[in-house]
């Protein structure tokens, strides 16, 4: 793999990126580039360029495996993130956090904001915080607004999991991670939160973890 250069034109340096055989390499905690924010996508890339770019996104979110990906998390910063959701889950998960399928999207340029006043908290994990987990406090729903890949623009509601999705991709392009918004009494190795908090809801942790849920 060719080693990328900071000083080089985004281009290429995503040409440099896409070099590499297989998934990208995936940033984790304490590079700068997630802390950074994004630049608005308008155009940097051209087309057979942003096209095979989100294609590694894509496959790099499948093999880790996880449900969303951030341009800055593979060290690029635009303001584009793919998201993809099977949702595999036991019914009573499916019910009680609202994790529904969702279809492969590419956002660009997103936001959102929230729609009323409903807060949901469940565990999460990143793929750039490998290891660990911890329960977020976040709208319960959301409206994103955007573009897709083919400037088309993007004007939805997004309630229950994929509220959440949306929320912690749109905050990786804002140089947020989402320990900066979890409850930190409950942070928990995988290990530990499989063993011991793999329940649908996250009250039995946050009674023994001392931590309040909205």
């Amino acid at each position: 793999m060719a080693l990328q250069d900071d000083r080089a034109p985004l281009a290429e340096r995503v040409e440099q990126l896409l070099d590499t055989e297989g998934p990208l390499p995936i940033v984790a905690a304490g590079d700068p580039v997630l802390r950074r924010g994004t630049e608005p996508y308008d155009g940097q890339l051209e087309p057979a360029l942003l096209t095979r770019f989100l294609a590694a996104l894509r496959a790099t979110m499948h093999a880790a495996p996880g449900v969303g990906l951030a341009a800055p998390q593979v060290g690029v910063e635009l303001r584009i993130a793919v998201i993809e959701d099977p949702a595999p889950v036991p019914e009573e998960v499916r019910i009680a956090r609202g994790r529904v399928p969702q279809p492969y999207r590419v956002l660009v340029n997103p936001s959102y904001e929230p729609v009323g006043g409903a807060r949901a908290a469940f565990y999460e994990g990143c793929l750039s915080v490998p290891g660990w987990q911890a329960v977020v406090a976040r709208h319960a729903e959301v409206r994103l607004t955007g573009l897709d890949e083919h400037g088309r623009a993007l004007d939805e509601v997004f309630s229950g999991w994929p509220a959440r999705i949306v929320q912690h991709e749109t905050d990786h392009l804002d140089g947020l991670i989402y320990l900066d918004r979890a409850e930190l009494r409950s942070l928990s190795s995988n290990q530990t939160a499989a063993e011991r908090w793999a329940q649908p809801t996250p009250e039995r942790a946050a009674q023994a973890l001392s931590f309040e849920l909205p």
